[in-house]
């Protein structure tokens, strides 16, 4: 249990580290998509979208699971002492990445006709071809952030990640602004990406390759490394680039059934639930070098304990979020965007309903199963989703448009999930606590029930609202938490021992967790 706790120490502040910078890149991307698409109508918005649509579908066969190699190899090597296959790995991931993104890009703009007409939209073309070299970007920017997580270095991290949102939002405002409508938003994405990719690239040369560049190490052998890379990312590629393919088939299907309206509609619900997702990202990043730390036969029972800590502790945090953006949707896009965007609020809730299954493992499950090396496995279940979500969309989008997209992504997971869970308990002995993640979402659940109850009676304009809102839904969730137990006085420790791993910042958490405290004792006097 000690490693447990240690590991956990550990993992909390890389989630921080990568935490504050999603905070502030979330932030400037958000204001500056909601600038922007208040500058633009909303069909020019959902043009805007459509546009991105093909070069994401082709950038999909970039992800060839390198990034997840980088990430496991750079952590296993680092704590081996084998700098020189650190080197290794990071040379090969920048090289490998660079020939295959700007590779894709070219292509991506030479077939942009064809996939402006597959659109029906043949007057798009030109931001299509804008467009394609975000693929040669986004590579930059994925080889080196993997290179900053598996060496630890989760503060680069966030900064090349505020330093894309930083040029996007400059360069969108300013050109929307300018009246270039939706070219001026395409060309800032993209130059906005390039910007932010070879900033990427030069910090992690200079703070880390240079370092073992300047020591006497072994010589590069690239293509071995490539293949090793290949060898454990491969199946994790296949899940990346089917899932990936079968998204962006899923927008063609908008596209086509749909008018632009509800599309700029769902755009826009996306990015309110960035408010969700930059606390999901944190906790995904580091989940797998934690896991990768300890062997499935050897420490069996530390993994079973750090397994269970993953989902309740991740479960705490994000299933109360998302139903609390669930219930203030209506008044957190009504005070955004007045009576404009209609449909995004119901759009918003059924989009985080995901999120909830949280307290399930959602975000654990194939962390776990990839650590062990068991890539296989991730592939087969994402495979067996896939299926699943492609036939539902295929009968659902015709008929219901963007709901019936959010109704398949609602469904189509649970069943992975529930095989995943089966599979670990019978491959590592590790379950989740049932009661403790039933007791999670009952606290949830009433906060979330009071809060609805509570701001549906009022007649106030939405900031008010939503500020109302939030204030009792937090107050509520405080309470209903230590009332029926989903937090007790040993998770209250483990809090104060992860916190101690933050150095100047503990102090901030120490305040709440000792409320916290006082509110146990209070309620769990048994």
């Amino acid at each position: 249990m000690s490693k447990a706790r240690s590991m956990a120490q550990v993992s909390a502040k890389g989630v921080f580290n990568i935490f504050w910078g999603l905070i502030v890149s979330s932030i400037i991307s958000a204001i500056s998509v909601m600038v922007v698409a208040g500058i633009l109508s909303e069909g020019d918005y959902g043009l805007v979208a459509i546009a991105l649509m093909g070069p994401n579908l082709i950038g999909i066969f970039r992800d060839w699971g390198v990034d997840w190699a980088t990430i496991k190899y750079t952590a296993q090597y680092r704590s081996e002492n084998k700098e020189a296959k650190v080197k290794n790995v990071l040379a090969s991931v920048v090289l490998f990445e660079i020939l295959l993104g700007f590779s894709l890009s070219i292509f991506s703009f030479f077939i942009s006709g064809f996939m402006a007409n597959a659109l029906n939209r043949p007057n798009i073309v030109p931001l299509i071809q804008i467009a394609s070299f975000t693929i040669f970007a986004e590579a930059l920017m994925k080889a080196t952030q993997a290179s900053f997580t598996g060496y630890e270095k989760m503060e680069y991290h966030s900064v090349t990640s505020i330093i894309l949102s930083t040029a996007k939002a400059v360069l969108m405002i300013s050109l929307a602004l300018l009246g270039l409508g939706t070219y001026g938003a395409v060309v800032g994405t993209t130059v906005g990406y390039l910007i932010a990719g070879v900033f990427s690239v030069v910090l992690m040369y200079v703070t880390i390759y240079k370092p073992l560049r300047q020591k006497e190490l072994d010589k590069l052998e690239i293509f071995s490394t490539i293949k090793s890379l290949l060898r454990y990312g491969l199946p994790l590629s296949i899940s990346a680039i089917v899932t990936g393919f079968l998204t962006q088939i899923y927008n063609v299907l908008l596209a086509n059934y749909c008018t632009d309206v509800p599309i700029g509609n769902y755009q826009v619900a996306l990015n309110f639930a960035s408010l969700v997702t930059f606390f999901v990202m944190p906790i995904l990043t580091v989940l797998l070098p934690a896991f990768s730390k300890l062997d499935s036969l050897k420490e069996r029972e530390t993994l079973g304990s750090v397994f269970q800590f993953s989902v309740k502790y991740a479960a705490l945090i994000i299933v109360p979020l998302a139903l609390m953006v669930m219930v203030l949707s209506q008044p957190a896009v009504s005070t955004i965007f007045g009576d404009k965007y209609s449909y995004t609020p119901l759009y918003l809730t059924l989009y985080v309903v995901t999120f909830v299954y949280t307290a399930f493992g959602y975000l654990s499950v194939d962390n776990i199963i990839k650590s062990q090396g068991k890539t296989d496995v991730n592939m087969k279940l994402t495979l067996f989703t896939s299926v699943i979500a492609l036939v539902l969309n295929l009968l659902l989008i015709p008929k219901f448009g963007v709901l019936g997209l959010l109704a398949a992504n609602i469904v189509s997971g649970i069943p992975s999930l529930i095989i995943a869970l089966w599979w670990i308990k019978k491959k590592y002995s590790a379950t989740i606590n049932w009661i403790s993640s039933t007791k999670i979402l009952l606290a949830s659940t009433l906060a979330a029930v009071v809060t609805y109850t509570a701001t549906f009676q009022l007649n106030l304009p939405s900031l008010v609202t939503l500020i109302i809102g939030v204030a009792i839904f937090v107050a509520i969730y405080l309470v209903t938490t230590p009332l029926v137990g989903a937090v007790t006085h040993a998770d209250v420790q483990n809090f104060k021992h992860m916190a101690m791993g933050l150095g100047p910042f503990a102090p901030i958490f120490m305040v709440p967790l000792s409320i916290l405290e006082r509110l146990i004792k209070i309620f769990q006097r048994s």
